[in-house]
């Protein structure tokens, strides 16, 4: 009940007229830039980021909760008119959404997608309005020990799941750890990585490293590839509805994926690759027995269950960002780095310090599900009118924008210039196949599992048996070495099958 009570407040204070319109704005953004090939979601918070910093502590998030949803959904629409999805989450939609799309149904595969996103989103949302405080309390006997454990899990799960090898995954988290060991240690004083700079005795910026690695990077690696492939715009006219026999078609895929879903937004397993796929293929078997198979020829199913599972997660992931302070994806990890700019760490007292902030977000969440719904329902094929903008021009803003954004985050050319060496690192990265989701993360969870390791250090007097005493932290590490065991078991299957 004292969620309830507390969750009307937070709506009371998000119902202002301007604070809807941080939503409408955020919603309108972050799908415009989601529904661009190549940039996706995880673009659209970290080029808005800088944007935000001229607003109030409220304003901001509640405009970062429409971009968080917009991009999500602007990914899917790419994916299903032009057959490529703006994110890795939207690949296992784009199969048979496209599909849809060809046969003069994109008008309808796009409303699946919509209403997809607000139902897995919606449940999602509920269910960390109503389990967040009692995941708040549940993280208070997290200690130094346990923390690190946690921080520990996210880096090496995320690492062995996102890339094709666990080689590359782990230098791209050695890569983020080396940025995040930049400036003066607080401690001991002394200086680390800093080549004798005064500018990078305060670290390097969250905001160049985000914008840097996601946004220039992608436009240098673009801009490499002169015969890159143009893929054709399919036309989406028609009824942006779902007939009766539709919906009682996609209303049990949207529950399936949502049930997919839930559980990994609090696992750092990379995002939401893992449950689309997993939702993609469970509607798939149960396609096959059917009298009439409709995957292959476009399944309005293939389209509801992912849809509904990269949004429920997205959604879980809020609720473990804010319990524990732990970012389970790429975007997730950009939304702590904004905590941490406004001096703000999510965590279990977040909800004590900050509570009026919180349940404000809270409700700004459920508000922009509807948002979403709203814009993109009834006008998804105008959002597709931005795939016809001209490439070179679109990059070349997107460049631009990024700049101007980093320069007036902090006012200084150096963090300019530092932006040009991340995205050209970035390129390098996207150029031999190593994944940037373990940078980001290893940028933002760096110094807390520092921190927290050097605590346990300190209280045990230097020993080490201190980070395996309780049972917290043993059940996770052998979370940690199982999860790693089963995608290895995982990727030689799959190497013995392509062999043969």
């Amino acid at each position: 009940m004292d969620s309830l009570s507390l969750l009307l407040e937070g709506f009371a204070a998000a119902l202002t007229p301007m604070n809807l319109l941080w939503v409408f704005v955020g919603a309108a953004l972050g799908t415009a830039v989601g529904v661009l090939p190549g940039l996706g979601s995880s673009m659209a918070v970290a080029l808005l980021l800088p944007v935000t910093f001229t607003l109030d502590p409220t304003g901001a998030f509640i405009m970062f909760a429409g971009v968080y949803f917009g991009g999500l959904f602007g990914d899917s629409i790419s994916g299903i008119l032009l057959n490529t999805p703006g994110n890795s989450s939207a690949i296992a939609a784009t199969f048979e959404g496209h599909k849809m799309a060809l046969s003069g149904r994109a008008p309808q595969a796009l409303a699946t997608s919509a209403i997809g996103a607000f139902v897995g989103g919606l449940l999602a949302t509920t269910l960390v309005a109503f389990g967040a405080p009692i995941m708040a309390e549940m993280a208070t006997l997290f200690g130094p020990a346990e923390y690190f454990a946690l921080a520990v899990f996210a880096f090496v799960a995320i690492s062995a799941v996102v890339a094709d090898s666990v080689l590359k995954g782990m230098a791209s988290l050695l890569i983020g750890l080396a940025i995040a060991l930049v400036g003066i240690d607080g401690p001991s004083g002394a200086s680390r990585f800093t080549l004798g700079i005064p500018q990078f005795f305060d670290g390097i910026s969250i905001i160049v490293v985000t914008v840097g690695v996601l946004a220039l990077g992608e436009v240098l690696y673009v801009a490499s590839r002169r015969n890159h492939p143009t893929a054709s715009l399919v036309p989406s006219g028609g009824r942006p509805w779902l007939s009766w026999s539709e919906l009682k078609d996609a209303a049990p895929a949207w529950l399936r994926g949502t049930a997919f879903g839930l559980p990994f937004g609090v696992v750092p397993v990379g995002g939401s690759e893992i449950p689309t796929f997993m939702a993609y293929g469970t509607e798939r078997r149960l396609d096959r027995r059917r009298r009439r198979p409709m995957f292959g020829r476009g399944a309005i199913r293939g389209v509801a269950a992912p849809e509904a599972a990269g949004n429920a997660t997205a959604g879980t992931a809020m609720g473990a960002l804010l319990t524990l302070g732990l970012p389970t994806s790429a975007t997730a990890a950009i939304m702590l780095a904004a905590f941490t700019q406004y001096g703000m760490q999510p965590g279990p007292l977040l909800f004590e310090k900050n509570g009026d902030l919180v349940w404000t977000l809270l409700a700004s969440l459920f508000i922009g599900l509807v948002v979403l719904l709203v814009l993109n329902l009834p006008f998804a094929p105008l959002w597709a009118k931005l795939l016809s903008v001209p490439r070179h021009y679109l990059y070349a803003g997107i460049t631009l924008f990024a700049g101007l954004g980093v320069y007036a985050s902090s006012g200084s050319i150096a963090d300019v210039f530092l932006l040009i060496g991340i995205g050209l690192a970035a390129f390098l990265m996207r150029r031999y196949g190593l994944p940037l989701a373990p940078v980001l993360i290893a940028v933002v969870l760096g110094p807390l599992a520092e921190t927290e390791l050097r605590r346990t250090l300190a209280i045990s007097e230097g020993n080490v048996s201190a980070l395996f005493n309780s049972g917290i932290t043993v059940t996770l590490y052998t979370l940690l070495v199982g999860a790693i065991l089963v995608v290895l078991v995982m990727r030689i299957r799959q190497r013995a099958k392509a062999d043969t």
